[in-house]
């Protein structure tokens, strides 16, 4: 069965930072894209960052230049990371890691971030 294991987030004052990690039970080979995704409530899940595996990546408009994702190497390919700088009380959210497989779509459990003095 696949895995996504998340972990990372937590709450944080404005300002501060967080990195989350995501580590999949898939085989590198067959991974096409890396992504996080976020949902805050009564809002709908969006994409904020992603990564392919020729290192391309894009982000939202609301985070660029305060969040930077980044895939694992060496024995880690198969873990993404999110490193949210400057953090603002709109990021709070729930976040998904996201992986395009060869043969699907696979998702986090997701992992709860609250940005709040």
């Amino acid at each position: 069965q696949v895995q996504l294991a998340e972990s990372g987030g937590g709450l944080v004052q404005p300002g501060g930072s967080l990195r989350l990690s995501c580590a999949a039970s898939l085989a590198f080979a067959g991974i096409n894209v890396m992504g996080w995704y976020r949902q805050a409530p009564g809002k709908q899940r969006e994409l904020v960052a992603a990564i392919t595996r020729g290192d391309r990546s894009n982000y939202a408009d609301s985070v660029k230049g305060r969040f930077t994702i980044s895939r694992g190497r060496d024995d880690s390919k198969s873990m993404v990371f999110l490193q949210m700088n400057s953090l603002k009380p709109e990021d709070t959210a729930v976040y998904y890691c996201n992986i395009q497989y060869w043969s699907g779509d696979y998702w986090g459990q997701g992992t709860q971030v609250i940005v709040s003095s």
